[in-house]
């Protein structure tokens, strides 16, 4: 099957700019029905042609969160979830293909896996997210994070692209603030982790971390020293390369300014 797709051209990154996330109202698959508000994507008959993206990018360690609302039994495997270089708003709906595995992956710059079955079950709640290093993390209500998939390029804008596929039959995309594993974290981003959200608090301009450009930046880098990020994206860092992001020295230990904070003293099991 032919595709007619172009990539993100049209995309302009916004400063700590944080639009709710819902699915994009043209981009889908030609069996799925959206709500009014956009924010449930339900597959109307037959197993495939259940295809959706996000109405924009995301930003590498912002968190994808969906409920799964409606299972159909008689079909094999479920929801497959990822991240694609596409622009959705260039996208010819009827160019997309029936399934996101293989075709949509093998033709365009799109990543993405089916979920184990037994994550799939009414009620469920499902977080996904890439890092910087193109790593694809998953955790549910019932299960710890673990590595889904990894070699995304996240050197272009990333969609979020969800397949609404088989025994998956409707999915809702939940604001952060539903999240109700962690109620007390309340910025839009960093919402799995048991640290105080004292430490990661909204920017004033000119004081943005340089990764996620929305907290402010107040964490020293050790032994470099350098102030570029919150605590929370140096918490991520710490634990994902241990590079320092400006000059990539290794990160023995980070810590609040005017607070001794050691890294390595946090359970982050």
């Amino acid at each position: 099957m032919g595709c007619a797709f172009s990539y993100g051209s049209e995309y302009l990154q916004q400063k700590r700019s944080y639009q709710p996330l819902y699915f994009h109202s043209k981009a889908k698959g030609n069996q799925i029905l959206l709500n009014d508000c956009y924010s449930r994507a339900e597959r109307i008959s037959t197993f495939h042609d259940g295809i959706v993206f996000t109405n924009r990018p995301v930003k590498p360690y912002e968190i994808v969160t969906l409920r799964i609302l409606k299972m159909e039994d008689g079909w094999n495997g479920g929801l497959r979830v990822g991240f694609s270089c596409l622009n959705p708003s260039n996208i010819n709906p009827y160019s997309l293909p029936p399934f996101i595995c293989p075709d949509l992956t093998a033709q365009t710059s799109t990543w993405a896996a089916v979920l184990p079955d037994q994550f799939i079950k009414v009620g469920n709640i499902i977080h996904f997210w890439v890092n910087n290093s193109g790593k694809v993390f998953l955790r549910t209500n019932q299960v710890k994070r673990f590595l889904l998939f990894d070699r995304v390029t996240v050197s272009c804008p990333l969609w979020a692209v969800m397949d609404v596929y088989g025994t998956t039959k409707a999915i809702e995309l939940l604001a952060p603030v539903s999240d109700p594993f962690r109620p007390r974290l309340l910025t839009p981003m960093f919402r799995d982790e048991p640290y105080e959200i004292s430490f990661c608090l909204p920017a004033r301009d000119g004081e943005e971390c340089s990764v996620c450009l929305y907290h402010v930046k107040n964490t020293w880098l050790l032994p470099c020293h350098h102030t570029v990020l919150c605590y929370c994206c140096a918490n991520r860092i710490f634990r994902d390369t241990a590079k320092c992001p400006i000059c990539r020295c290794k990160i023995e230990l980070f810590c609040l300014q005017n607070k001794s904070t050691p890294a390595d003293a946090w359970n982050f099991s």
